[in-house]
């Protein structure tokens, strides 16, 4: 059986933060801001909050009737406690976007905070030669949207 996670484009992403562990998790869970960040998207919120897993979400992209959905599936909610890092994994359940996404949020012993996000994704029938311009897209835009949302 082939391994399906070898397959997809990866992303993974180091940012460190003057921004408390608490604090970037707010800025990082809150789905809705996420939108703003991604250019003609905008965030679905399917579920009741506060968010926990089992809460589902869809960044729908595009102009008019031309759309895709990326739609999500919190599967761990795990916020950062005193002195521990927090951990959320979203499953991505979309009919054209698929795999997951992990933000972890470590407390920095010197003050503020270090944020990892790693993604595997696949965008159904696009060939998996434009593996790599997807991976490299999603890591310019994911960095992007990571500082944008830390900002005070």
């Amino acid at each position: 059986m082939p391994d399906y996670h070898a397959l997809m484009p990866v992303i993974r992403i180091v940012h460190r933060t003057s921004a408390p562990a608490a604090e970037a998790w707010s800025r990082l869970t809150d789905w809705e801001r996420h939108g703003a960040q991604v250019p003609l998207t905008r965030t679905i919120i399917e579920t009741a909050p506060p968010t926990h897993a089992g809460t589902i979400f869809t960044a729908r992209t595009g102009v008019g009737r031309i759309t895709f959905d990326d739609r999500m599936e919190v599967v761990v909610w795990r916020p950062p406690a005193e002195g521990s890092p927090g951990l959320v994994r979203l499953e991505k359940r979309g009919r054209t976007v698929t795999g997951w996404a992990e933000i972890e949020i470590r407390p920095l012993p010197t003050g503020g905070s270090e944020v990892h996000w790693r993604e595997e994704l696949r965008l159904r029938g696009l060939p998996r030669a434009l593996d790599p311009a997807v991976a490299a897209a999603g890591r310019l835009l994911f960095a992007r949207a990571i500082a944008r949302l830390l900002r005070r």
